[in-house]
């Protein structure tokens, strides 16, 4: 059997590439009945994340150990599962004020894949090894293998070269009994079946792969103490919009009026987290500093010791 005939067999076996006959004919429909059956494929996506939340949980609790310790996480993912990536770790610097080398997003190809497609680049294990080669892996980290069929060989190479650096694994994929899932210690296989347009796992088996990024990053940051509530304490304010989003935020978070938040947003350089703390539990600006590196930037500890 050629090559390319062998990749045709294992295609045929998944399920993410699996042709519908009902749907042979949908440009025939109008458009409003093309959206409406779209629609009702995108809904039954978070059905099939919900199944597999336990997997997910013991994943995020995994990786929230690690990167308490110094650790980073690492997504690595070929054309959408790779861009996934790279969107949920470029939004984790605004939202969780993390440094920006600690959720990192790999894609096959480098940055140009971003946009255009890098021929052959899905196809290695070797650019993938060799991608995290250059990360300096460690024990503390987490990589996270993505690929919606789970065969992805730069997906695969990702975890398996992680696996030799004692790095934490996470396969995430969108079809059962994957290889992804099986080369890592955490395999989530969120199975979305047969998309819209044949073989098009932009679709369903994307948005399986966005909303199971955003609660590794997410729940993650909570566990890291990156929140108060559900207040993002840890925001940067870049922009005029977010340095409004921080006043607010304080303002949930105390109750305080406007002079006083202003006057500890000043004190303490901008800092929510440090603002809510001095106003919260009557310190000032350094003490909430010291307060908060003991808790390891745990306001709900830090608030507990001022008291």
């Amino acid at each position: 059997m050629t090559a390319s005939a062998e990749l045709r067999a294992q295609l045929e076996t998944l399920t993410t590439e699996a042709f519908r006959p009902e749907l042979a004919e949908i440009d025939r429909r109008s458009t409003l009945d093309i959206a409406r059956t779209m629609n009702a494929e995108d809904a039954t996506v978070p059905a099939a994340v919900a199944a597999r939340l336990p997997q997910i949980a013991a994943a995020i609790d995994a990786t929230a150990e690690r990167m308490a310790r110094g650790g980073r996480l690492v997504y690595a993912g070929a054309g959408t599962a790779g861009r996934m990536g790279v969107l949920d770790a470029s939004e984790c610097p605004p939202t969780f004020n993390t440094d920006p080398a600690q959720v990192v997003g790999l894609i096959a190809g480098g940055p140009t894949a971003m946009v255009t497609a890098v021929e052959g680049a899905e196809d290695s294990k070797e650019l993938a090894a060799a991608d995290l080669a250059a990360l300096d892996l460690s024990e503390r980290d987490t990589v996270v293998g993505i690929s919606a069929s789970g065969r992805t060989p730069y997906a695969i190479g990702a975890v398996e070269y992680a696996r030799t650096r004692g790095a934490l694994t996470i396969g995430l994929s969108c079809n059962a009994d994957s290889a992804l899932a099986a080369a890592a210690e955490h395999g989530i296989e969120v199975v979305t079946g047969p998309e819209l347009l044949t073989g098009s796992t932009r679709l369903k088996a994307g948005t399986a792969q966005k909303l199971v990024l955003n609660m590794l990053s997410t729940v993650t940051m909570i566990r890291l103490g990156k929140t108060y509530g559900n207040l993002m304490v840890d925001v940067r304010a870049t922009n005029e919009k977010l340095r409004a989003r921080s006043r607010r935020i304080v303002a949930l978070a105390t109750g305080a009026p406007d002079e006083e938040i202003e006057a500890a947003l000043t004190a303490t350089g901008g800092e929510v987290k440090h603002a809510i703390l001095t106003i919260l539990g009557g310190v000032d600006a350094p003490t909430a500093a010291r307060l908060l590196d003991a808790s390891g930037g745990h306001l709900r500890e830090a608030l507990a010791a001022s008291r």
